[in-house]
């Protein structure tokens, strides 16, 4: 659709600049539970976010309904959306950057291409291959989402960008019950690269994560050196990110406020925003205000370099956006602790005695984001002698980020992103208090 129209429109009526952002979408869901096919859908959307500045003010209103004959209409919304607003922060539709990078992988044809029975009975083959590995798997199931998406951003100033990716994620979930235990456990991938798909792996993982935790036992409180899988990691940086956005730290919101440039965290520790990592639905050229995205060390060994900026909290910083505004606020791409280069198996090896945790509950709850605080039950396993001895379940681990960050004494090789692509490797960690028996 060409908008320019819609654009002349709103210069005489008195808009200042306008800007629309289209988002289209396509997406297949599929679940196989012991044997059946659960679900099987397929579904589009199309939305229009119209934004335009009016007397100084914002005026904003979304519509899946895009047809040249409501521009008018959608020009009188912009102006009474505007006229609402009593906010005095200066907004912004941006002019555009010098140049944006080219972003390799974002889309993979092939992806599109293969027949929809081809992946049915990928899904299928993978609960097979899951139910089969141990008896004391009672219940399996396997999934596969994929989403194409295609984005589109203009403005009366001249900005026109469009980006087109697609992406998929294959995984299972598993129950595991023996005498009166059962453990539950999930395993996925991502890609947009069917052959990327190791279906044995993903059965392999899913299946032993919940049958090794079977007959799991809490532990003695006390302090003990603790290995982080690489999943649990992640899912306590998650919880996390927000000390890292301009917003959070203008707001008085963050821990790290006025720390540029200070040790946050052990040298060993960088946590890099990667826009432009290859098979990933987060990465691309420009963010939402059409801002060229940028690859950056936010924590540079150990050092805290800069906070993720949009177009409002950069002007009030006076410098630059990130080219991290996201979904009308601020948001990371592929968020992540960097890889280290000690294998995990290495790092469990010399512990003489300590604590594998490989997964934390309660991350929206049982942490605290403004003072880096958490209280956290946990799953994971006992080592002696650089030997697993017995699972372990029931126990609390709680501490603080910052001071985690600061003991970590390792950092494996094993990268691993969640469904939000916020990362980490495995970490080992001088210290942390377990509560148990």
């Amino acid at each position: 659709m060409n908008f320019e129209q819609l654009f002349k429109k709103a210069e005489a009526k008195g808009i200042e600049s306008i800007q629309i952002y289209l988002e289209e979408s396509q997406q297949i869901d599929l679940e196989v539970f012991k044997g059946d096919l659960e679900k099987h859908q397929m579904a589009d959307s199309r939305g229009l976010t119209v934004q335009g500045i009016y007397k100084g003010k914002m005026g904003k209103f979304k519509t899946e309904i895009i047809d040249e004959k409501l521009f008018d209409q959608w020009v009188d919304d912009i102006i009474k959306s505007a006229s609402l607003i009593e906010s005095k922060d200066e907004v912004f539709i941006y002019e555009g950057s010098d140049k944006y990078e080219e972003v390799e992988g974002l889309y993979q044809e092939d992806l599109e291409t293969t027949d929809i029975k081809e992946k049915i009975d990928l899904v299928f083959d993978l609960e097979k291959r899951i139910s089969k590995i141990d008896s004391r798997v009672d219940i399996s199931e396997a999934f596969f989402h994929q989403v194409r998406k295609r984005v589109i951003i203009q403005n009366s100033k001249g900005l026109n960008l469009e980006k087109e990716l697609n992406h998929a994620v294959l995984g299972g979930h598993v129950v595991a019950r023996e005498n009166d235990d059962s453990r539950s456990s999930y395993e996925f991938e991502h890609s947009n690269v069917l052959s990327d798909f190791n279906l044995d792996e993903i059965a392999k993982n899913c299946v032993d994560k919940a049958v090794s935790l079977l007959g799991a036992k809490s532990i003695k409180s006390g302090k003990y050196e603790v290995v982080l899988q690489n999943a649990a990691s992640a899912s306590l940086l998650a919880a996390y990110m927000s000390m890292f956005s301009a917003e959070s730290v203008q707001k008085g919101m963050s821990k790290l406020a006025n720390k540029v440039g200070e040790n946050i965290a052990d040298n060993k520790i960088s946590i890099v925003d990667d826009p432009f990592r290859k098979k990933s639905p987060k990465s691309g050229a420009f963010d939402d205000e059409g801002v060229r995205t940028t690859y950056k060390e936010l924590v540079s060994n150990g050092k805290l370099t800069g906070y993720m900026h949009n177009l409002k909290t950069a002007k009030k910083a006076d410098t630059t956006s990130t080219g991290n505004g996201f979904r009308g606020g601020i948001a990371p791409t592929n968020f992540h602790i960097a890889n280290g280069d000690v294998a995990y198996d290495e790092a469990v090896s010399k512990m003489e005695k300590g604590i594998i945790i490989t997964d934390l509950q309660g991350t929206h709850s049982g942490t605290n984001p403004i003072s880096g605080d958490f209280s956290l039950q946990a799953n994971g396993f006992y080592v002696e002698d650089g030997k697993i001895v017995k699972p372990l379940a029931l126990i609390t681990v709680a501490g603080n980020y910052l001071t985690l960050l600061n003991d970590v004494t390792e950092i494996c090789n094993d990268l691993k992103f969640g469904f939000s692509f916020i990362g980490s490797p495995s970490l080992k960690i001088s210290s942390l208090a377990i509560s148990g028996e």
